[in-house]
């Protein structure tokens, strides 16, 4: 019942809405500070690590292996996707423009985050792109997603007309 109504009533898309502009702002505003003043992780990443270690540690061993053989080693790459990645998730929820994706990567992120010992707003951020996940496409209907999905559906219809599938316009109906 929340699920259906999260998904198609117009009250919850006006909350909806509220909410993927909120996280959107956060997310830009993060994100473009990164980008324009430079980012490097590597004391995130040092310090995550150094949390996986003592008698109650908040960074479970697996993952600070993860950090320990790939995010650090790779620190200049993570440096760059988290920068632009916070740009592009939080655009993406303000316009409303393939907003399940965005909040999909935005919920990969703070789930990274939480991972690494870091708190913050990261667990309600979390909360609230997994609202907007399971709400779909009401979730976007006052923004670009709007135009842009039909669009896109359309575009893979009219690429079962192609001559390479043999199907004449009648035929794809059935497809």
């Amino acid at each position: 019942m929340l699920n259906y109504w999260l998904r198609n009533n117009k009250v919850a898309m006006v909350i909806l809405t509220i909410i993927r502009v909120y996280l959107g702002y956060e997310w830009i505003k993060g994100g473009w500070s990164k980008v324009t003043e430079g980012f490097d992780a590597s004391g995130f990443l040092s310090g995550a690590l150094a949390k996986s270690t003592g008698e109650y540690p908040d960074v479970q061993t697996w993952w600070a292996s993860f950090l320990q053989h790939v995010a650090i080693p790779g620190v200049g790459f993570f440096n760059v996707l988290v920068s632009y990645g916070e740009f592009l998730v939080g655009l993406g929820l303000i316009l409303g423009t393939f907003t399940t994706f965005a909040a999909l990567m935005g919920f990969v992120m703070n789930l990274a985050y939480l991972l690494s010992g870091s708190v913050s707003t990261n667990a309600q951020m979390l909360v609230l792109e997994v609202i907007i996940i399971a709400a779909g496409m009401n979730a976007a209907r006052l923004g670009l997603d709007y135009w842009l999905i039909p669009l896109l559906f359309k575009r893979k219809r009219n690429t079962l007309d192609s001559p390479s599938l043999g199907l004449r316009n009648d035929q794809s109906e059935a497809v």
